[in-house]
């Protein structure tokens, strides 16, 4: 028997459901997808915790230890200062400057030579008056002793110029010569006693450059730079080269006479003026305070750096400054 058509397109309900089966499995898993997103986006107790690395047993405390908790904080190092005694109270400007020897001498020689001798290093302590170098001065001494061979010759022409003198005196007196003769054993006395004079002048001068080659401080200080050694060639004055003689012998400064040199912007000049007090700070001891005033303000400004400098004077600098070495300087306003 022939089975009907429309039988044949008839759709079995077990094929109806093993079809189906799919579209299940794609709801349930956007479901679980959803489900997940909304877990992680719904706000917790404790997100805002930053999560950090477990402590080691080593660093976990112990027995016989406190546990610190609550609002405590870490002891500040011994080395750095805390924030309240980084303030200066009164401070109306805060600043950035150079500490630097009120008076810093180069000593340079008055003419070329050979170092002979140097008495000092870097660093050690020179007073007034003390001689620190010596020059070569042995060509001044040979001219010093041809001088006194010139002198002697002078003086010698000076006597014999009073001898004819006063033998021409005798002879115009009892008039066996004229006036003349007299008249010009005056002028030779003159011209003598006149050489005598013009080499005394040179000997003067030999002694004076001798006592040039004897180089001294001319401050009580501390010798800051060496720039020569012995038997070095030196001269006042450059040659136009890099490899010329050195110009200076050595550096020197009074360390207990120190300032504070800074450059201040246009817009904090109305903040200082003179005799206005500062507190400064190294910044290689910034615990350390040193009251300073201020002594010296600019009359120029730089163009190029659209600044004024500024400089105060540090009351009672000791062995923590250091010239050169940066510091920070405090103003204190009015009060």
């Amino acid at each position: 028997m022939s089975q009907d058509p429309l039988e044949r397109l008839r759709i079995a309900s077990q094929q109806k459901r093993r079809r189906g089966s799919p579209t299940t499995w794609i709801v349930v898993g956007v479901g679980v997808v959803l489900g997940v997103a909304v877990y992680f986006a719904v706000p917790r107790k404790g997100d805002d915790i930053r999560a950090t690395a477990l402590p080691s047993k080593a660093s976990s405390p112990s027995a016989g230890q406190t546990k610190a908790v609550g609002n405590s904080t870490a002891s500040p190092s011994t080395n750095a200062p805390s924030a309240s005694s980084s303030r200066v109270e009164g401070s109306i400007l805060t600043a950035t400057g150079y500490i630097v020897a009120r008076e810093r001498i180069e000593i340079s020689p008055r003419f070329m030579g050979v170092v002979e001798w140097i008495g000092v290093r870097k660093g050690d302590t020179v007073t007034n008056g003390q001689v620190v170098v010596r020059l070569d001065d042995s060509e001044y001494q040979a001219r010093l002793a041809e001088n006194d061979g010139q002198l002697a010759v002078a003086r010698v022409a000076v006597d014999r110029a009073r001898t004819d003198l006063r033998r021409a005196e005798g002879l115009v007196a009892s008039r066996v010569e004229v006036q003349k003769v007299l008249d010009d054993a005056r002028l030779s006395l003159a011209s003598a006693e006149a050489a005598v004079r013009q080499v005394e002048g040179g000997r003067r001068l030999l002694e004076t450059w001798i006592d040039w080659c004897v180089i001294r401080s001319p401050l009580d200080g501390v010798v800051l730079e060496k720039l020569v050694d012995a038997k070095e060639l030196v001269t006042p004055q450059t040659f136009g080269g890099g490899r010329g003689p050195s110009t200076s012998l050595i550096a020197v400064a009074n360390l207990n006479d120190l300032q504070l040199e800074v450059d201040l912007g246009e817009s904090d000049l109305a903040k200082v003026r003179i005799g206005q007090r500062c507190v400064i700070a190294p910044e290689a001891y910034p615990d350390r305070r040193y009251q300073a005033v201020v002594v010296e303000i600019a009359p120029e400004g730089s163009r190029q750096k659209g600044a004024l400098q500024v400089k105060a004077q540090i009351q009672a600098p000791d062995r923590f400054l250091t010239p050169e070495l940066s510091a920070r300087i405090d103003f204190v306003g009015e009060r």
